[in-house]
């Protein structure tokens, strides 16, 4: 369970805050004091604090700041105030992530726990997504920022394609915000595959190309053992489609499983045309770096075979934010 420290001086608003707290099942905290507030965090690690800045001991802008000094994972901090232009613009400053006003209403605060915990969770999931993909950057030479560059060109092409009216309704924000978490993971799978495969220069044989191929189900089946085991993490039932599916062609002739068109999860083929495209453009130890216009060349004409056609269109539509994105090294 979430805990949550009020530390509230003003004692009919901290006893306020515990009871309605408390209504809604959540383990509540107290200090009546900014000292005692330091001692209780330090002690038990709440991930939620209440505050006001008018402790009488220590400055209540210089525990938010002492706090964010010392804490490993953030602390999501909410002030209270009743005069929100003299206090709310210092609190911010100094790292308070939001506030409730005084007198305290519950309607309000509850909305702002809910607030916090779906922050606090996507900082988790970010979490857990950056330590599986670095999985893969240490086993994988040529990785480096290619896992950045291609969340953001998956979001950008999604957010292209929530504009098209065959895609439209299919994308959501949410659907937007998962895959550009997901696309990171794409490649998780090589962590599997031995090196002298894994970093080969030459052409496989036969039946290296199979064992690098597996990359996919090894992939897709790592994500889905964390997602057994953590299943409000919603965005990793897309991750594992994208791992399973990003080297599927839209004309059937990809693996793992020869997938035709449509029959391709929207977000492995939008991930496809992000990694081959990031691919082309970076120099590799098997290829040298094409310029933007080559690679461009080359997306166009496998449009149709490799590509979904509209996800092409989104691409050249959106070719400049492709061209600033390219740019980070």
């Amino acid at each position: 369970m979430m805990k949550v420290l009020v530390a509230e001086s003003n004692e009919q608003n901290r006893n306020q805050l515990v009871q309605y707290l408390e209504d809604e099942q959540i383990h509540v905290l107290t200090a009546n004091d900014g000292q005692e507030a330091l001692e209780v965090w330090s002690n038990e690690y709440p991930k939620i604090i209440i505050m006001d800045v008018d402790s009488p001991d220590i400055n209540g802008y210089s525990l938010i700041e002492e706090i964010r000094r010392r804490e490993l994972d953030h602390t999501y901090i909410i002030v209270t105030t009743s005069d929100e232009d003299v206090i709310l613009g210092r609190s911010f400053d100094v790292g308070a992530d939001d506030f409730l006003s005084v007198p305290i209403r519950k309607t309000e605060l509850i909305y702002r726990i809910k607030a916090s915990e779906k922050v606090l969770s996507n900082q988790e999931n970010q979490t857990v997504i950056y330590a599986l993909a670095q999985l893969t950057e240490t086993r994988d030479v040529e990785t480096g920022k290619h896992l950045e560059r291609i969340g953001l060109y998956a979001k950008v092409i999604a957010t292209e394609l929530n504009e098209n009216p065959q895609y439209g309704s299919l994308i959501s924000s949410q659907f937007i915000h998962h895959l550009s978490l997901s696309a990171v993971l794409h490649d998780i799978g090589k962590v599997g595959i031995e090196d002298a495969i894994l970093r080969k220069t030459g052409i496989y044989t036969q039946e290296e190309r199979k064992i690098m191929q597996a990359h996919t189900i090894i992939g897709a089946n790592t994500i889905d053992k964390v997602a057994d085991k953590y299943p409000f993490m919603g965005f990793l039932k897309m991750a594992s489609e994208i791992a399973r599916y990003h080297h599927e062609k839209w004309d059937g002739s990809g693996y793992p499983e020869g997938l035709i068109g449509e029959a391709i999860p929207l977000s492995a083929r939008i991930v496809a045309l992000a990694d081959v495209f990031d691919a082309l453009i970076t120099e590799r130890y098997y290829k040298p770096k094409y310029s933007f216009e080559e690679s461009k060349k080359i997306i166009l004409e496998s449009s149709g075979s490799h590509f979904d056609p509209i996800i092409v269109e989104a691409f050249l539509k959106q070719e400049e934010a492709f061209k600033e994105i390219a740019a980070i090294e």
